[in-house]
């Protein structure tokens, strides 16, 4: 299965509350982090919420 590889690239300070909790919960923390999740359908929809905050990369 494909995995998907997460990049923390800017701050969740000044950000709204909703944003930095998605951060945190994909276990992001401080700015270049980096997790590796499974490309499930609930991930996808954390990264497209914060886009601008994160880079994503697939990975096999």
């Amino acid at each position: 299965m494909t995995k998907l590889q997460v990049t923390q690239t800017k701050s969740g300070i000044g950000r709204k509350q909703n944003q930095r909790n998605t951060l945190r919960s994909l276990g992001l923390k401080r700015i270049g982090d980096v997790v590796v999740k499974e490309d499930r359908p609930e991930i996808r929809g954390m990264v497209e919420s914060i886009p601008h905050l994160v880079n994503v990369q697939e990975v096999d």
